[in-house]
């Protein structure tokens, strides 16, 4: 199996993408079970590549869920408060920076007498 493109896997249908995840876990696990019954796989780097596919296949996945919930999350209105509607902490002696006490800085040994 050839590495998959981030650009493939996007241009991919929803439907397609799930189809080519099955297929490369499938692949995956035969692998892993040659390995397992003590036999050399066909190329040492393949299962590798085959995690980095899923990876790859999952971020697309979930990068095209969140940007679904995003748009849905866009088109109703927010019933939060921003914070000067809150009347929050800002301008408030809590949001300004403490000075912070240091300790005098230890004197060196003096050379020997």
């Amino acid at each position: 199996m050839a590495q998959l493109k981030m650009k493939e896997i996007r241009d991919m249908t929803p439907v397609l993408r799930e189809d080519k995840l099955r297929e490369v876990r499938d692949e995956l696990m035969h692998e892993r079970g040659i390995g397992a019954m003590g036999g050399a796989p066909a190329s040492p780097g393949k299962i590798k590549a085959l995690r980095k596919n899923i990876a790859r296949l999952l971020t697309v996945q979930r990068e095209v869920t969140l940007a679904s919930l995003n748009n849905d999350k866009k088109k109703a209105p927010s019933s939060r408060k921003s914070t000067s509607e809150k009347g929050g902490a800002k301008g408030s002696d809590a949001t300004k920076k403490k000075e912070t006490i240091t300790a005098p800085a230890k004197k060196k040994k003096e050379a020997k007498q």
